[in-house]
């Protein structure tokens, strides 16, 4: 009986092993049939990874094999091309080099000559909240006038929500035809602004000047535009009818611009044949740039420096500081000291490219470093927003008056 008992027992057991055996196999063989016979996928990444020389031309095309075998919806052949080039610049992690469309290029041309159709704004891409700040509304411009502050984060723009890495496309949305208007909603400290504005013509003058106590002449602008150069010796011509004996030049949250217009106002500084700048390319070959003309401005100048000081302003202030020809006040500006070109290519986008480093007259590095001003001067602490300072509290500006009186 127990033999019995113990041959049932011995049974069930073979049965369950036998299941399991049969499971197994069927679940093999699927798996098989899913993975190697019916999956070719797996010899499209086998391909991929057996192949280390693969340039990047046969990876796209293996992703492409991909895409066209198995994916669902529509192909958008450009979009595909346009998003390939636009990954294979941003893998270089340089955050001045960008892939410009064909569609956005002749805006953004525009830009950099700071002339288009739009609100008026200068902006930035905020690197510490990934929002697009309003660095400075322009004067007298329909952001303006609608009550867009400096330090304004614009969140959405007709009702599609951006971050900080959509500059160029928020840049372009925001433009269009004169006289339309655009939705802006607006992030100002904890409450969110809704803003429709009329787009119009910008006439871009960002150089204003003024006279202030003991004959000292203020000028400031906030980028360095086509015409600036230009724009800041009327200014100064202006004040300086005016009896001037000292100027004030402001750069604090003046993001840069075109080289030459700040390499020109350098020289109605410094000596002639004085070096204004260092260019070094890849190669290490050296561009100097040097003062071709005489001094127009022959009197103490200060020059106002903060943490939104960038890129041509820094050539500007580091050549003069260097050069003995400008003290500067403030605090130590934003380290930017590379120089990027804007190349069209021929089916007419294009892409703005890093192509050299820059050194001050002393051969000083700039880039990631910053300029430390010769009389480092905090603003106070109730002051909330550096790009927006009553005079009241504008312990740099009244620093530099003191300096010159």
């Amino acid at each position: 009986m127990e033999e019995k008992k113990r041959y049932k027992v011995y049974k069930i057991i073979m049965l369950v092993v036998l299941v399991a055996f049969i499971t197994f196999l069927i679940t093999s063989i699927t798996f098989y049939q899913y993975f190697v016979k019916g999956n070719s996928l797996n010899k499209y990444l086998a391909l991929m990874t057996s192949d280390e020389s693969q340039d990047i031309s046969q990876t796209l095309d293996t992703y492409r094999a991909v895409i066209d075998k198995y994916y669902l919806g529509e192909v958008d052949e450009e979009s595909l091309k346009e998003g390939a080039i636009k990954g294979y610049i941003e893998g270089l992690g340089d955050p001045y080099t960008e892939y410009i469309s064909k569609e956005d290029m002749q805006d953004y041309l525009e830009d950099t000559m700071g002339n288009f159709v739009g609100i008026g704004i200068y902006m930035v891409k905020d690197t510490e909240t990934n929002r697009i700040m309003i660095l400075t509304p322009i004067k007298n411009s329909p952001a303006e006038r609608a009550g867009i502050r400096p330090g304004d984060y614009i969140i959405a723009v007709d009702g599609e929500e951006y971050t900080g890495d959509d500059l160029t496309v928020i840049s372009t949305k925001i433009k269009g035809e004169e006289g339309t208007t655009v939705k802006l909603q607006i992030l100002r400290g904890e409450e969110t602004l809704d803003f429709e504005i009329t787009r119009e013509n910008i006439v871009v003058n960002p150089v204003d000047g003024e006279l202030l106590e003991n004959n000292i002449g203020y000028i400031e602008f906030s980028s360095f535009d086509e015409g600036t150069a230009e724009q800041f010796k009327t200014k100064f011509e202006e004040l300086q009818s005016q009896g001037i004996t000292s100027l004030i030049i402001d750069l604090r949250n003046n993001g840069g611009g075109i080289v030459d217009e700040a390499l020109q106002i350098a020289g109605y500084i410094a000596d002639k044949d004085s070096v204004l700048l260092y260019e070094v390319d890849k190669d290490n070959n050296e561009t100097v740039e040097t003062n071709e003309s005489d001094p127009i401005i022959n009197m103490p100048v200060i020059i106002l420096t903060n943490e939104n000081t960038a890129s041509s302003s820094e050539i500007l202030a580091g050549a003069l500081k260097d050069l003995g020809k400008a003290k500067t006040v403030g605090t130590k500006t934003y380290g930017k000291g590379v120089i990027q070109q804007i190349l069209t290519l021929p089916d007419g986008s294009g892409v703005k490219i890093t192509t050299e480093k820059y050194l001050t007259p002393n051969r000083t590095e700039i880039n990631k470093i910053g300029i430390e001003p010769d009389e480092t001067v905090e603003l106070p602490d109730e002051v909330e927003n550096v790009l927006n300072v009553e005079r009241s509290q504008d312990t740099q500006l009244q620093k530099a008056i003191e300096m010159l009186s």
